[in-house]
């Protein structure tokens, strides 16, 4: 079966399969600006490492099961390769064996801008190799080239019902697209599995490119009173277009969605969503449908204010025995994708509602926690900020 890999970005989760390697790990930087040049040169050699890997070490074991991973949903157990990310319990996540700190510094970035590109860490993800200015400002371009939607996609949107939950429209939206999969038609057609990967290729880069077009449509219908995205313009970044589309031109704002998009681009490979598109994928569905399967988490949020947060607290604790963006199954400590927004906020908007907000939570919830002995780790996760201030 074909192996995966995900570029996962919560409301915007990204897929990129690989027909025949989880990841294409690089060794030396290609000097190529079109992404796929480069992996028609990577994976053949990855092709050939992973033969050789399986072949020597094929039949060792690397761990055991037990009842309680069973019934725990399989937590714990050690059941699929994934390269492009890992979830350390003590520094947080690593993409590419690089930390959010790290990526900041070593990404290319927009002109005049401070935080990374998304589109760079998308290349470092796929191919290992930290991008070069041109690697990004080509798939910035590629992007934008292929980012129009289908007319049939727009209508459907148009015809929701305004009370429809907007990740109900979005993978909906992601599942009509599927008309356009090159893979689904390859695939039909008898082609090659020695030419999966170029057709899972064009289908997720497509993907990828009109995701933006799509939430924007759907912010618009329900926001905006219906009125236009506008165009796409290929002189602008991934994250800038989509600002734009939203119809937002603060450009801390953008800089803003950014760093977002950034550190929401990976989350290892055994989380809910991931998972499904990888389960999904295998069955050699399109990128269309294997993204589409994993967006099918949606979350019920209590409203809160400045008056009833410890109350709020308790009350998660006692209905759902959790408090939505607290703990992880992993971390035992402070996510740093919650540290690097909190530090964007106190730079950027140290007065905003919201923000405080948040940053009084984060007062109050660890130690209930604690009080409650409701967590190994009382300490807030990448959706206590995400979820609660944007």
């Amino acid at each position: 079966l074909p192996l995966h890999c995900i570029f996962h970005q919560n409301s915007f989760s990204f897929l990129f399969q690989n027909a025949a390697c989880v990841v294409v790990a690089a060794r030396n930087v290609s000097a190529s600006t079109n992404l796929k040049d480069v992996l028609a040169d990577l994976i053949p050699k990855e092709q050939s490492r992973i033969k050789n890997f399986k072949q020597q070490h094929g039949k060792t074991t690397i761990g055991q099961i037990t009842v309680d991973m069973v019934y725990g949903g399989m937590r714990g157990m050690k059941g699929l390769v994934y390269e492009t990310s890992v979830l350390d319990p003590d520094e947080g996540i690593r993409f590419r064996g690089y930390s959010i700190p790290e990526c900041q510094q070593l990404l290319p970035k927009a002109p005049g801008g401070e935080e990374p590109l998304p589109e760079g860490l998308f290349w470092l993800l796929i191919t290992g190799q930290v991008p070069t200015e041109e690697q990004v400002n080509w798939l910035s371009k590629e992007w934008a080239k292929r980012a129009a939607l289908p007319s049939h996609v727009v209508t459907m949107l148009d015809n929701f019902p305004t009370n429809l939950h907007p990740m109900s429209q979005f993978s909906a939206a992601v599942t009509a697209l599927n008309s356009e999969s090159s893979f689904a038609r390859a695939y039909s057609e008898g082609v090659n599995k020695a030419k999966y990967w170029e057709f899972v290729y064009e289908d997720s880069m497509d993907l990828i490119a009109k995701l933006p077009c799509v939430a924007a449509k759907i912010y618009r219908n329900l926001y905006r009173e219906g009125s236009s995205i506008g165009a796409i313009d290929s002189n602008l970044d991934w994250s800038h277009n989509f600002t734009n589309m939203l119809g937002y031109s603060d450009p801390q704002f953008t800089e803003l969605m950014r760093l977002y998009l950034t550190i929401h681009s990976d989350h290892e490979g055994g989380n809910v969503s991931a998972h499904a598109s990888h389960l999904v994928g295998s069955a050699l569905s399109d990128p269309y449908l294997s993204f589409s399967a994993e967006m099918h988490q949606h979350k019920n949020r209590m409203q809160i204010d400045q008056n009833n947060m410890d109350d709020y607290v308790r009350l998660c604790l006692v209905i759902i025995q959790v408090v939505p963006g607290y703990g992880h199954a992993v971390l035992r400590k402070t996510d740093p994708r919650y540290t690097c927004q909190r530090e964007f906020a106190l730079k950027h908007l140290p007065n905003d509602p919201m923000f405080k907000l948040v940053a009084q939570l984060y007062k109050i919830v660890p130690n209930v926690l604690l009080e409650q002995g409701k967590a190994k780790n009382p300490w807030p996760n990448v959706d206590a900020h995400t979820n609660n201030t944007y």
